[in-house]
């Protein structure tokens, strides 16, 4: 039985067939002495992970920003060697000659703060399981509470140790599009574009909740002991009952149907005890479990808060904080999305028309569901190349 990962990989395999050229990357790091967050508190020695497609021209107005998704990285496109069984997770739209054509732009994809799978190897970038240089130990807690501005302030300290000083667009992912639009928001005269997919200008009440069942599946595994987990068990459990959940809110029923074993009329272990497992959790919470070492359950914790509390331009409300984007902007829900559902990008559109603008609005068809955004992506790339192409 193929795990819900192993499908994953299968769909981004076959988003790249059509590659024209093989697209090499290396990370690089960023570092900043300190950082005083939205919230007040001052972390010190902060690194993020980011990489760079294509050339930088001369005047440096060749900038693209991609920004990534919750439990992704800054790999958006590309390998880090030609022996890597895959690219990217956008490699099918930014590459030579894609809708992203790294012949003509400068991409740079950056990582946020707290990244929620700190032990993969690739990852290099700061957050609770980090080591606090006044104490010698991983920051737990202690590690204060960032927001979604947040992870664009550092992104903007990137850009300009670069020298850059305007993006002809940034554009990302749900968690990544957030970024996008605050981007506009909170950087109107640098930020020419903006490309929002799977994504909302601010989280709602119900979209709030939805995150909430993330973090309660973690706070409630005792191993997680309210933070304090490093040098012992870590909250595996915990974790892996967040990645499932993360997992079934991403996908569509049309998807996860087709690929999980089919119900069976009164299984004989169903029967037998409430305690035994199903063929269909089996196919979801084991593949759950491969991931979930890689993961940190404080990270998890943070990015939740992160994507809880986002609100574009973090302002008194949303109206206020989309009045000062002047970036043209382009909004791609995906129409089988049960997460950031398409009727928040709708909102966001009207409150833009409703001040004088004119965002485009084309919704991603496919069986993935959140996922369309990654998987389905390429469906858009005329759209896209049209949108980075207008005066």
């Amino acid at each position: 039985m193929r795990s819900i990962v192993a499908l994953v990989l299968l769909a981004l395999s076959l988003m790249s067939a059509a590659s024209q050229a093989e697209l090499l990357v290396q990370k690089q790091a960023f570092t900043l002495e300190n950082y005083t967050t939205i919230g007040g508190k001052t972390i010190a020695e902060v690194t993020i992970g980011w990489e760079s497609y294509g050339q930088l021209n001369d005047a440096k107005d060749n900038v693209i920003l991609i920004t990534h998704f919750f439990s992704g990285n800054s790999h958006a496109a590309g390998k880090y060697s030609s022996a890597d069984p895959l690219p990217g997770y956008w490699d099918a739209i930014i590459g030579p000659g894609k809708a992203i054509d790294t012949d003509k732009y400068f991409v740079i994809s950056s990582d946020t703060l707290v990244n929620a799978f700190p032990h993969d190897p690739n990852v290099i970038t700061t957050g609770p399981a980090s080591i606090n240089p006044a104490t010698g130990k991983p920051y737990g807690l202690d590690f204060p509470v960032v927001t979604i501005a947040d992870f664009v302030q550092v992104q903007h300290a990137l850009i300009s140790s670069l020298g850059i000083e305007k993006l002809h667009a940034v554009m990302g992912p749900s968690m990544g599009s957030l970024q996008a639009i605050e981007w506009a928001a909170r950087y109107p005269d640098q930020v020419e574009r903006m490309i929002s997919v799977i994504g909302t200008g601010a989280m709602d009440a119900w979209s709030i909740m939805a995150l909430e069942h993330w973090a309660r599946a973690i706070k409630t595994d005792p191993n997680w002991n309210n933070g304090n987990y490093y040098g012992a068990e870590a909250p595996l459990l915990g974790v892996t009952n967040a990645l499932a959940l993360i997992t079934q809110y991403a996908m569509h029923p049309l998807s996860m149907n087709m690929r999980s074993p089919a119900p069976t009329v009164l299984p004989e272990a169903g029967l037998a005890s409430v305690t035994n497992s199903l063929p269909e959790l089996d196919f979801l919470f084991a593949s759950a479990a491969l991931r979930a070492p890689m993961a940190d359950a404080n990270h998890i914790l943070y990015l939740v808060r992160a994507n809880q509390l986002f609100v574009a331009g973090h302002n008194t409300d949303l109206a206020t904080g989309l009045s000062a984007i002047k970036a043209k902007t382009l909004f791609l829900p995906a129409s089988n999305d049960l997460l950031l559902q398409p009727y928040l990008a709708k909102q966001t559109v009207e409150l833009l028309q409703q001040q004088g603008k004119t965002p485009q609005y084309e919704e991603i068809s496919g069986i993935w569901g959140h996922l369309d955004g990654l998987f389905s992506i390429s469906s858009k790339a005329e759209t896209i190349r049209e949108f980075l192409a207008t005066p």
